[in-house]
């Protein structure tokens, strides 16, 4: 059960401090099979040049190697534990089959003891959290996630509480309502896991100093106002002065309200998000 845990502000940092609460986690050691580093650039490219600002330091972290498409894995679920590297929790599966230890995200509700199945192909599957489904063989109204393309190997509704409603269906498209309010249409077969994600509370936490900050590889950021005329085009001026102007980049772009998604026009979206 999520739970968001309220710290005695025994000192400052601990003041407004809110986290989520991880006993119901399993402690265990991580698979060496379905892990590997990823070398920590600090937002630089392979030239060395700076690309995404405020980014640096965190804390050392192995990279477990999720199994999205899921390809005839059935087994017991051995643990649900914590991933640095993404906001939902995930599940560790035993195999018996062939004898393999796998990583899946973990939806809520599911627990240790759980049997999940991925034989999309059978018609005995049962109806049960973490199962994998072709959208068609789903009734109306179930919440899904991890919606799957296996030509292009990339997946929709895999962040912490998010899900998708299959809203209506027929012989060419599935309609799914994602959670950014986007009505979007499906092929029949698109693989899909049923349930929603878990650590809905997520977007609750509250970070409560600058030092978690930095274990998480976030650097501090300045004010343009702060900076110089040079530095910044909401620099200079006496005192505590505006920025005189809409708000920019320091490259002189608009930030807010503009679309920052490259391709607009998509057939399959039916409606926009909110």
């Amino acid at each position: 059960m999520e739970l968001l845990l309220k710290k005695l502000p025994i000192t400052s940092g601990q003041r407004h401090t809110c986290l989520l609460s991880k006993k119901h986690l399993t402690k265990i050691k991580i698979l060496k099979n379905k892990s590997c580093y990823l070398k920590n650039n600090a937002g630089r490219n392979n030239q060395g040049c700076i690309t995404v600002a405020r980014k640096g330091g965190g804390h050392k972290k192995r990279y477990r190697i999720i199994s999205y498409e899921r390809s005839s894995l059935s087994g017991v679920v051995e643990s649900i534990e914590y991933d640095p590297y993404r906001s939902s929790n995930i599940a560790r599966v035993f195999s018996k089959k062939t004898n393999e230890h796998h990583y899946i995200l973990a939806p809520n509700g599911l627990a240790v003891g759980h049997y999940i199945q991925s034989e999309i192909g059978k018609d005995d599957l049962s109806f049960k959290i973490g199962n994998l489904f072709y959208l068609k063989n789903l009734p109306l109204g179930v919440f899904v996630h991890n919606i799957f393309f296996p030509q292009k190997k990339t997946a929709i509704a895999r962040a912490a509480g998010c899900s998708a409603q299959l809203v209506s269906k027929d012989t060419e498209y599935c309609r799914l309502r994602l959670s950014s309010g986007e009505d979007r249409l499906f092929k029949p077969d698109t693989q899909v896991t049923l349930g929603v994600l878990s650590n809905k509370l997520h977007k609750q936490i509250t970070i409560g100093k600058a030092g978690r900050s930095r274990w998480l590889n976030r650097r501090p950021t300045v004010r343009g106002v702060a900076m110089n005329p040079i530095d910044h085009p909401h620099g200079g001026g006496q005192g505590k002065t505006g920025a005189g102007r809409p708000s920019v980049t320091p490259w002189g772009k608009l930030t807010k309200g503009q679309p920052t998604r490259k391709t607009l026009s998509n057939k399959l979206i039916i409606k926009r998000k909110n």
